[in-house]
């Protein structure tokens, strides 16, 4: 009897010694992909991505990565091995938006054609991380803010739209920002939406407030998207 309370001590020894040695659970990580109205900006800078201020929007413990760079589109974010980059974070979740300097003049080295090579673009992104075992959320891009009649104009409603048909054909989660930005740059008007761009003439790139608006957007969506995103949503 002794002896086998002996062994069992032991036992129970060992296995609180391997609880205490063992790794935490790694917090859940996301990486963010996309362009300038994405991306990080210098401090003393006055314009900011969405992705430089998304985090505050998730509960302590998610890390948030963003990659996203200036002037990039789903071409070029791969060609420049971005892409790869973002895929030796080993995520958990690779939120993905292009689509602006994918629409810029057919002939420039960034842009795509909607329903061919970005579709196809956007196929590589998804297989590449699913593949990685990262879940994909594709997010529309957003509207420049351009009013026309009182109306937001639509130039990257071909993009939008593409993304959204490639989300269905792979189906992974979509965020749909396009929707989401035009309701909310309508309501505020066009003079009462000014201040959401970092410069008066500047209907693309995002001050500080105009970041957070399109952050709070991208979590809500994210809420609806995936239930373990929800949860990291505060």
């Amino acid at each position: 009897m002794r002896f086998f309370l002996v062994i069992l001590a032991l036992a129970l020894l060992g296995r609180g010694e391997q609880s205490a040695d063992s790794p935490k659970k790694s917090a859940l990580r996301i990486v963010i992909l996309g362009d300038s109205t994405v991306a990080n900006y210098p401090a003393e800078s006055n314009l900011r991505g969405w992705g430089q201020v998304i985090g505050n929007g998730f509960h302590e413990g998610v890390m948030v990565h963003n990659l996203a760079a200036n002037g990039r589109s789903t071409k070029t974010f791969i060609a420049e091995g971005l892409l790869k980059k973002s895929l030796s974070v080993h995520a958990d979740f690779a939120l993905i938006q292009f689509g602006h300097n994918d629409s810029h003049k057919k002939g420039n080295p960034e842009s795509t054609d909607a329903n061919t090579d970005y579709k196809e673009n956007l196929r590589i992104y998804v297989d590449a991380f699913q593949k990685a075992g990262t879940q994909p959320v594709l997010i529309t891009p957003m509207h420049r803010r351009t009013f026309r009649g009182g109306k937001i104009t639509e130039e990257l409603k071909t993009y939008a739209d593409a993304m959204k048909a490639v989300a269905v054909e792979k189906k992974v989660p979509v965020v749909d920002l396009y929707a989401a930005s035009g309701e909310l740059f309508e309501k505020l008007g066009e003079a009462g939406s000014a201040d959401l761009n970092g410069a008066e003439k500047d209907r693309t790139h995002f001050s500080e407030k105009g970041a957070k608006a399109m952050a709070e957007l991208v979590l809500m969506g994210l809420k609806k998207a995936n239930a373990k995103l929800a949860a990291a949503v505060r």
